[in-house]
């Protein structure tokens, strides 16, 4: 499967490495250049704006947003909305709160755009470990979405 991942942080760079093991095409975005260039070393592929990694992705596209919750979670959201169409996927890796993951699908699904909440932990262990994720959403897709879920848990970790 081809994902977009935004935020390449300790975990986020690890969990992009998880996925590129697990043999997963990777396209990343992270707003330091040099995070990025660093992390396309293990094989993702670099972009660098947000407008190229999501015209980076087949139809229907999914991007997974690895930044603190709060503000920065909401301002990319707002940024990829305009980016995104119908059908497409947002997954939210922040651990962010109930209200915040309710109003977002609300207003994403307002667009077409399917929504997931997948509140991770992990920590740099996860690399070797496995992360545990709360994942939440419609149906549909969660279980499109469920290959990188299965890849990023630990083995027999999925339920």
């Amino acid at each position: 499967m081809k994902i977009g991942f935004i935020g390449l942080g300790k975990m986020g760079g690890n969990m992009v490495k998880r996925l590129l093991r697990g043999g997963h095409e990777v396209a990343i975005w992270n707003r330091s250049r040099e995070k990025t260039d660093e992390i396309a070393k293990d094989g993702a592929t670099p972009t660098y704006s947000v407008k190229d990694l999501v015209a980076a992705l087949p139809s229907p596209r999914k991007v997974w947003v690895m930044v603190p919750s709060g503000d920065a979670t909401e301002a990319m959201i707002d940024e990829l909305i305009p980016l995104l169409g119908k059908g497409d996927t947002v997954i939210d890796g922040g651990n962010s709160n109930f209200h915040d993951t309710i109003r977002r699908h609300e207003k994403l699904a307002g667009h077409g755009i399917h929504f997931i909440d997948a509140g991770t932990s992990g920590g740099v262990w996860g690399l070797e470990n496995g992360y545990c994720m709360m994942v939440g959403g419609d149906a549909a897709p969660v279980k499109e979405m469920e290959p990188i879920f299965l890849t990023l848990a630990p083995k027999d970790g999925y339920m």
